[in-house]
Parts: C-alpha cells; structure tokens; sequence
C-alpha cells in the first residue's frame, strides 16, 4: 500500500463490508477509527460515540432555565439533580412576562438598553415611543388648589364629557351639588352657634347667681362671705338676707360716727352694706372672694 515516495499513503476504511483503500482517509472525532469518503458521517458508519460532543438542552418547566442533557448521564438523573440543587420557581416569571411597551399595537420589548421612563407620565416607552406626542403622554400632573368643590368640579366635568351629556344637564347637576354642601355647611354653623348660645347663656346665669362656672349647685361650696362676720353664704342673696337681719342695726350711725363697709376685691367703701352687695354683683361677677 502506497508508494516508495510515500509509503503511508492511504488506508483502509473500517467498516467491515467496505474495507476499500482510500489515499485521502478520514478520521472521525468521536471513535477515532478510518472511514473512506462514503462512509465518514456519523450515520453511515453507525458512531457509538456520536453523541458524545452533541449539546442538548433542556428548558425547565418551572424555573424557565436551559438544563444541559449529559450524553453519558441519565437525563432522568441530571433532571433531578436540577430540582433539587438549581430550581428557582421564582424567576420563571422573570423570564417568561417580560415588560413590553404599553403603546397599543407596539410588541417591543423592554430591556435595559432601550428603555426610556417619561418624565411626565412616569410610565417606560421603548425607544420608538420615547416622546410625548408619539406615546399620547397626557403631560404632567396638575396640583388641585385648596378649594374643596374643584375636584368635584372636574369629576362633573369628566364624566360629562364621557357620557356626552348636554350642558344643562351638566350644570344643573354641579349647581345641585354645590348647594347640597353649602347647605350642609350652614347647618353645621348653626349647629354649633346654637350650642355656643347654650353655653354661654348657662354659664351667665350661674355667674349671675352668684356661682362659678366650674362649680355645681349641689356642690354645697360657700363662696360669699359676711363682710362684718366670718359666715359664708352659697349666694349672693341669702348673703343679703343675713346683712338684713344680723347686721342691719349695725350699720346706722351711732354718736355721729359712720360705719364703712370696704369692697374685699377694690377696696371701694359703701355706706350701706345692700349697695356693696350690689356693687360686687355688678362689678366682680357676684363673688366677694379675693
């Protein structure tokens, strides 16, 4: 076999009903055995080893990641090892609802280099839609004002433009509504008006009957005191009775000398004890108490 030049030129093909010399081999990959040029794929001379350099991956059903078959390991085997070692449920929808622009009729998907956040709508557009105008941005927001019928106002006016209602219909609506709440606000106001009237008229007649208004009429507190005796009184007018019938004769003037009765809170001086009583029920809310 070959030449005295080359003597190693050509060699048999290895498959045993062929065994043809052939001067140009080939030598496969995978069994490393000598093939004529009929036989030198991996089907015609039935390789053992084909599949010994082939990659097949398989995609996990529940974490949507490529497991990668080995041809010497049971596929059953290297899937288990999978589950048990590698399998995320969590990124399956990761992988498989990727975010897409929400232009209607744009299936672009959005990845990191070609996403763009608006500015004034604050949604992600691809980089076709990126603009206003092109992606229908309705602009930036407006800041409602402090007056509490204009959101109510544009609510009206929303919903009157997507019913395609008439104008008179609209503004009977919103004028109904503004007088509901403007008479829900005068009621409340009269409301609490009359109940400050209460009070207040309360608290005047207990200061006009000589009580403080902290304190009960069954409290038994004795807040008026006798200015010629230590007694004490719980109003101002069996405070009077007292001066009249204890200390009426003391008052007149006796051997050409006066009796000054002096205001406990002003130091005012009165004559006649009735007029003091009189002046602290005026002057000092109708208690003598310092």
């Amino acid at each position: 076999m070959g030449t005295p030049e080359f003597p190693d030129l050509g060699k048999h093909c290895s498959v045993g009903d062929c065994n043809q010399i052939d001067f140009l081999p080939f030598t496969c990959d995978r069994c490393d055995h000598v093939f004529c040029l009929h036989h030198r794929s991996y089907t015609s001379h039935q390789c053992p080893n084909a599949n010994m350099k082939d990659v097949t991956v398989l995609i996990c059903p529940l974490c949507a990641k490529g497991v990668r078959l080995n041809p010497s390991e049971d596929p059953n085997i290297t899937w288990d090892t999978h589950v048990n070692t590698d399998c995320d449920p969590s990124n399956y929808q990761k992988v498989t609802k990727k975010k897409k622009c929400p232009v209607p009729g744009c299936r672009e998907t959005l990845t990191f280099s070609n996403t763009i956040r608006c500015k004034d709508c604050t949604k992600e557009h691809c980089l076709k839609h990126r603009f206003g105008p092109d992606h229908k941005c309705p602009g930036p927001r407006k800041v409602d004002s402090g007056f509490p019928f204009v959101s109510m106002l544009r609510r009206s006016q929303k919903a009157e433009t997507r019913s395609n209602s008439s104008n008179n219909n609209g503004s009977s609506w919103w004028s109904s509504s503004l007088v509901n709440a403007a008479t829900n606000f005068k009621s409340s106001a009269e409301a609490g008006m009359q109940k400050l009237s209460t009070v207040t008229s309360q608290a005047f007649q207990k200061a006009k009957d000589g009580m403080s208004p902290n304190s009960s009429s069954s409290s038994g507190d004795l807040v008026e005191q006798c200015v010629h005796c230590p007694a004490r009184f719980s109003t101002v007018g069996a405070l009077i009775e007292h001066v009249e019938k204890s200390h009426q004769m003391n008052s007149q003037p006796s051997h050409g000398r006066v009796t000054i009765d002096v205001c406990p809170k002003c130091s005012k001086g009165f004559r006649d004890p009735v007029l003091l009583v009189e002046h602290v029920e005026r002057e000092h809310g109708g208690t003598s108490r310092v």
